[in-house]
């Protein structure tokens, strides 16, 4: 006999259920320009709270499996947002749960992520239910930890019915659109990538620098860039990578500079 769960499932994907994200495509749009994020405006609004309890609730079980995928990039882009808001931090996310003491807990593990019935942190969300369950490469390009050296913060949700077209909009808006972080120099043979996929996750993205090669290859048009990276003969160097928090506020310091009125 079938559990109740299941029974619930299949009930839910025969109705063709689907989770809503118009309240965070809202505040996205409205708060989330170029990428950069007015923080205190996800402070002051009502909704934004409302969103994340509905996340708590959902079932995302009974999502098809490009909506589920969906869910929990929302997910993990929203709390990021909460995270640094419960903590008032405006200068950078690594600030947060930064201790002197022998075990550092870090932003993301504070156990603050309520969603699908469940209580995680999130590194939990990242590790343990995205990259363990879709092994999606272009999911790094998506998943926003509140830093400028980060992709840049979509200004909508995620949906399973565009997710498709997102992740391949995000992946080329990171790689060809970011020289600071990610650029081929062909005189040299060398190739500037971002810490995201030279260190961090490069076995999501084919270990070898010849096979991240040729991942990065995919995302260029033709010329002599795509084919030096589909060549596998270059050397790949990874970037700086600028932990300081993504806010509007920060970004118009870089545009004004030091010093200046």
């Amino acid at each position: 006999m079938r559990s109740f769960a299941v029974v619930a499932m299949l009930l839910a994907a025969a109705r063709g259920w689907s989770f809503d994200h118009s309240a965070f495509d809202t505040l996205l749009r409205r708060h989330v320009v170029d990428g950069m994020v007015d923080y205190d405006g996800f402070q002051a609004s009502a909704d934004f709270p409302r969103y994340l309890d509905a996340l708590g609730a959902a079932d995302p079980a009974g999502l098809d499996d490009t909506q589920r995928l969906a869910f929990w990039i929302n997910v993990y882009n929203a709390y990021t947002i909460q995270l640094v808001n419960a903590h008032g931090e405006r200068q950078s996310i690594r600030n947060i749960n930064k201790t002197l003491g022998l075990a550092l807990k870090g932003p993301w593990r504070e156990k603050l992520v309520r969603a699908g019935g469940k209580l995680l942190h999130l590194d939990n969300v990242e590790h343990d239910i995205i990259r363990k369950q879709w092994r999606e490469p272009r999911i790094h390009f998506v998943l926003v930890c509140a830093a400028m050296g980060c992709p840049p913060l979509r200004s909508e949700a995620y949906t399973g019915a565009k997710l498709e077209q997102q992740l391949a909009d995000q992946a080329r808006k990171f790689l060809l659109h970011s020289p600071d972080q990610n650029r081929v120099d062909v005189d040299s043979r060398t190739a500037y990538g971002s810490p995201i996929y030279v260190k961090y996750y490069r076995e999501d993205f084919g270990s070898t620098d010849a096979a991240i090669g040729r991942y990065l290859a995919t995302f260029h048009p033709d010329g002599p860039e795509k084919e030096l990276l589909a060549s596998g003969r270059f050397k790949l160097v990874a970037t700086d990578y600028d932990w300081t928090l993504n806010s509007q506020e920060q970004a118009a310091k870089l545009v004004v500079g030091p010093g200046k009125p």
